[in-house]
């Protein structure tokens, strides 16, 4: 079983951030950088998930949900990652979207 706490954390501080930021921020980007990061997760537990099947792309719900939906998309890809390196990946790719998005 592979440790993703660390993972989690850090996507729970991010969806934080989000929520605390103010609306213009969100609209100036961070909203969409969560978004994609949302998406990207969610792809990467989908193809973990089924391999062979094409992955479903996760809706726009709003900018006001992006934080709800990097939270739903890190929880699913923590139950299906199988190895540290997988983690680390997905660690790198939080920074990089909290980095761009600017909260």
């Amino acid at each position: 079983m592979v440790d993703t706490t660390r993972l989690t954390q850090a996507v729970d501080h991010f969806a934080d951030r989000l929520r605390a930021a103010p609306q213009s921020r969100l609209q100036r980007g961070a909203a969409g950088e969560a978004l994609g990061l949302a998406r990207e997760l969610a792809r990467r537990a989908q193809v973990l998930e089924a391999p062979g099947v094409e992955p479903r792309e996760m809706p726009d719900a709003g900018m006001f949900a992006a934080a709800d939906q990097i939270t739903v998309a890190v929880h699913d890809l923590a139950v299906v990652l199988e190895s540290e390196d997988q983690v680390a990946e997905a660690m790198r790719l939080v920074a990089d979207a909290q980095k761009r998005a600017g909260v």
